[in-house]
Parts: C-alpha cells; sequence; structure tokens
C-alpha cells in the first residue's frame, strides 16, 4: 500500500516527507493517523542512539499515535517494534495495543500528553506503587516529562512533590538545593542520571535523618548522561532501593493495562500539557526547529 511518511534514510539527518510503501501485516489492522507525538523518545530511536535500535535503514520513527481504523473507530495505539512507525499518513495498529477513545476526544492533547506522563504513571502505579502521603522527588523537572510527572504525583495521592532542575523557576528548585528540602523524600523519579543524580543520591542519602527509612529511586531517562558513578557505600548505608522504569523493566501487558485510566485523566483534563501543530509535510522543519520549554510537538498530517 502506497503512503506518504516521515522516512529516516540516514541517523545523521532528519526524516523527510516520502512516498513509502506499507506492508502488509497479519493480525494488524490499517489506521489513518490522525496525530503523532514527536517525543524525545522518538528523536533517540530515528537517530539509532536507543537502547531498543536494531540499526536497520530505511525507518519511520514514532512510538505511539492516534488514529482512525476503517471501522471508523479512533483509538490511541502504542506502535509495535515489527512494523514501520506511525509517523505516516497510514500505519498498521495492532488491536492488542490499542484503545478505542471517548467521543469527541482531542486527539492532539491525547498524543502530545500519553507519552511524557506514561512514564511516571506506570513507575508510581507499577514500579513503586505510591502510598497517599508519600513524598516525590522529580529530578529534570524543567522538561515536559519531568513536569508531567509532577502532575501525576499529585494526582496519585502524593502529600509532598518537589521538582528539582538545573536553575530554580516557580516551584522548581535548583538541583543544589535539594538535600535541604527533599532529605527525607520516599521516591525519586529521576529523568537526568548522569553526573547531577549522581550528586543529588550522595546529598539527599547524607542528609537523611533516619537512614533505614526506604528511599525507592527509579531510574526514567538520562538526559545529562548515561552513565553515574555511585559508591557503594550509598546501598550499604541506607534502606536504598534502585530500580529502572521503562521498555523491559515493565512488561508490555502492564503497559497497556494502565493506558485507560490515564487516556481518562488526559480527557478530563486533570494531566495537561501545552502543544503546537505541525502539518507532516513539513517534518524535516518540525524536527530541526528549536524546541519549546513545557511544550510538545505534534504532527498532523
Amino acid at each position: 500500500m502506497k503512503i506518504h511518511a516521515a522516512v529516516v534514510s540516514s541517523f545523521d539527518r532528519p526524516p523527510a516527507y516520502e512516498p513509502y510503501e506499507l506492508p502488509v501485516a497479519d493480525g494488524f489492522q490499517v489506521a489513518d493517523v490522525l496525530a503523532v507525538g514527536l517525543h524525545p523518545r522518538v528523536r533517540t530511536g530515528a537517530s539509532g542512539q536507543h537502547y531498543t535500535s536494531t540499526g536497520e535503514l530505511p525507518m519511520i520513527p514514532g512510538v505511539d499515535g492516534v488514529g482512525r481504523l476503517e471501522d471508523g473507530r479512533t483509538v490511541y495505539f502504542v506502535a509495535d517494534d515489527d512494523v514501520p512507525g506511525p509517523m505516516a499518513t497510514r500505519t498498521l495498529v495492532d488491536p492488542r495495543r490499542s484503545i478505542e477513545l471517548p467521543p469527541g476526544a482531542d486527539v492532539v492533547r491525547i498524543a502530545a500528553a500519553m507519552n511524557p506522563a506514561m512514564s511516571s504513571w506506570v513507575a508510581l502505579r507499577r514500579r513503586v506503587p505510591l502510598q497517599p502521603g508519600q513524598s516525590v522527588l522529580v529530578l529534570g523537572a524543567a522538561g515536559n516529562a519531568g513536569a508531567m510527572a509532577m502532575q501525576v504525583a499529585s494526582l496519585l495521592g502524593a502529600g509532598q512533590v518537589v521538582g528539582a532542575a538545573r536553575r530554580a523557576a516557580g516551584e522548581v528548585v535548583a538541583l543544589s538545593d535539594v538535600a535541604s528540602v527533599a532529605a527525607e523524600v520516599d521516591v525519586v523519579l529521576d529523568y537526568l542520571w548522569g553526573a547531577p543524580a549522581s550528586e543529588a543520591m550522595m546529598a539527599i542519602l547524607k542528609a537523611r535523618a533516619d537512614r533505614s527509612r526506604e528511599l525507592n529511586w527509579i531510574q526514567i531517562g538520562s538526559v545529562a548522561g548515561p552513565t553515574i558513578e555511585l559508591p557503594s557505600v550509598a546501598l550499604r548505608s541506607a534502606n536504598f532501593r534502585l530500580q529502572g522504569n521503562g521498555q523491559g523493566a515493565v512488561s508490555a501487558r502492564a503497559y497497556l493495562a494502565e493506558l485507560p485510566s490515564l487516556i481518562d485523566e488526559i480527557t478530563a483534563g486533570r494531566l495537561s500539557l501545552r502543544t503546537r501543530t505541525a502539518p507532516l509535510t513539513d517534518v524535516e522543519r518540525a524536527w530541526s526547529a528549536p524546541e519549546e520549554p513545557g511544550v510538545r510537538t505534534v504532527l498532523v498530517p
């Protein structure tokens, strides 16, 4: 089937809007794509830098989207690794990885918010289920996913939510002040990793009044670096649990089970994210345009 798509022919260049032959795949349904988010995860996949990348080219990027099936139903879907991505006019949807949207759902809002919200939503419901009243620290709160994580933590019943970033702004504190404001935190959602996470980790552990109090550190993103230096004493001197959240750490079935409730929260407006749209035909320009803090770009065929 002939379609048009954002085609990645080189990991060194943005995708280009080109004709593409959509393959036939058993068990998949064809959908007209309505909206696809240009998430950081999409960018790393299209550059071959994500840990799930196979290195095969050409490829169609995208990890999720909203589409209309041939029977008229509008669905949110998670892209399957075995078929071309959804940044196209039409795509293949696995019915087992899709959720029908309620009538009148804002497809741009859903396409923009599901990916950045899902990491913290799944982390606090599946990896370390948040208990009412517990406190949460978000490292990297200046980014879209981090800012969304603060909303998610509050929505799920956190007693206190602290956001931290390189520079203080509004409700977000500077990383250098983390130990003074979040020493007794219960859960950390870490979108930074690298040296900032290592420094914050040790500062918090040293500042805790009761080191036997459990601290769950959930590693989600690595915008500050792929590795950290972690002294062994960090794991021996405190009740400290370090784990990750992402593809592989949580089963696909568990992720999918969380989609309906997360869609309900976004549709109801209890989780929000500013958006800007761009036509898929202008994918090269949209891909190269500077990102505006707090805004997620959504491509619309």
